[in-house]
């Protein structure tokens, strides 16, 4: 991508990938409390493989989020996921910003 193109939308490479025939899960920002590092509406798409696009958070929080996307591909329902500092989990995934989220993990269909 050069300095003049936009980025692409994650849900439009949802589509994109969805028509090559991938499994695509969506992760969506539903709910977040405090400070969070990405707003309510926010989209991370992932792939069988674990390919990934967009944000829901940054850091290690992605990588878990993509961990439990590959399992809702396969059972095929969708979970909500939180993270936040009240939680134990909040240090090791890496949200240690003050707030926690509430993300929506579903397989496109």
């Amino acid at each position: 991508m050069n300095d003049t193109q936009e980025p692409l939308d994650p849900l439009t490479v949802a589509e994109r990938w969805a028509g090559e025939g991938r499994d695509v899960a969506i992760a969506t920002v539903v709910e977040t409390w405090g400070s969070a590092p990405r707003p309510v509406g926010s989209h991370l798409v992932i792939d069988g493989e674990g390919n990934f696009h967009g944000s829901v958070s940054g850091g290690c929080v992605e990588g878990a989020v993509v961990s439990e996307a590959i399992d809702v591909m396969s059972e095929g329902r969708p979970r909500v996921l939180e993270f936040g500092v009240a939680d134990e989990t909040a240090w090791q995934v890496g949200l240690s910003c003050g707030g926690r989220i509430r993300v929506f993990v579903e397989k496109l269909r």
